[in-house]
């Protein structure tokens, strides 16, 4: 991955900030995704602050006492939402994040500067959160979960697009449940319409988009009493093995 050219962070938001885009997630054992980086197109550009190009995140979740974030998710429903505060911890910066669905059924992410000191609540930015959501404003949101890992962004002039390598993954559910899958990697595409090149690699390599949300899919994992079916299989496949 040192032979690929690095993009500063101001550069990838010029290129391929892609904040309504089209996502694909792929699964995949640690191995198997880093035999991958061999072959990404030398094009390929990595992203790169003060000489680091492994960041460390925190993402906090929010969901109402019912969970209706949880469960518009898992029961397919429109106009599903997620809300997060997402700390790079090599930084110390934080945003709040809502994320909707688009018009086309693409993700619309928006997002507020935050006090990282506030990343466990919304409570400071609860307007924000109500500006988004519109007719869902007043929702009580209380945390629920909360996830670490790794991440490694890549940049691909091919269509502007960019993949994250996410490793070193492990949630923590509100009341302390936790699993650790030191051995999975999970790889996300984001395009603005068309394949790209990363998709089509990991195409070529018998590798296809799997259903997983880390927020849903690790709940799921977590509380084994909350409906599953749309991550049946990954759950199946992958974290059943990383307990």
């Amino acid at each position: 991955m040192r032979t690929l050219e690095p993009i500063s962070l101001l550069e990838l938001t010029e290129k391929a900030e892609l904040q309504t885009r089209v996502d694909r997630k792929y699964v995949l054992r640690l191995e198997d995704a880093l035999a991958l980086l061999p072959a990404l197109d030398p094009a390929t550009r990595v992203l790169e602050i003060d000489g680091r190009r492994r960041f460390r995140y925190r993402s906090a979740y929010f969901d109402t006492p019912d969970l209706v974030s949880f469960r518009l998710t898992a029961q397919r429903r429109r106009r599903r939402f997620k809300i997060r505060t997402r700390t790079y911890l090599d930084s110390a910066q934080c945003w709040l994040e809502v994320k909707t669905e688009g018009s086309r059924g693409g993700t619309v992410k928006s997002r507020l500067p935050y006090q990282a000191a506030d990343q466990d609540t919304v409570d400071p930015g609860r307007w924000f959160v109500e500006s988004v959501l519109g007719d869902r404003a007043g929702i009580v949101l209380v945390p629920t979960l909360v996830t670490h890992y790794s991440r490694t962004t890549f940049y691909q002039p091919a269509g502007d697009s960019r993949a994250t390598l996410d490793t070193d993954l492990s949630w923590i559910a509100t009341g302390g449940a936790e699993l650790r899958a030191p051995r999975l990697a999970v790889i996300e595409t984001k395009t603005s319409a068309a394949a790209s090149p990363v998709d089509r690699l990991l195409w070529s390599r018998g590798h296809r988009p799997a259903r997983i949300s880390k927020y849903a899919t690790g709940l799921a994992a977590l509380r084994p009493e909350l409906p599953s079916a749309p991550w049946r299989r990954t759950l199946r496949r992958h974290f059943t093995l990383t307990n």
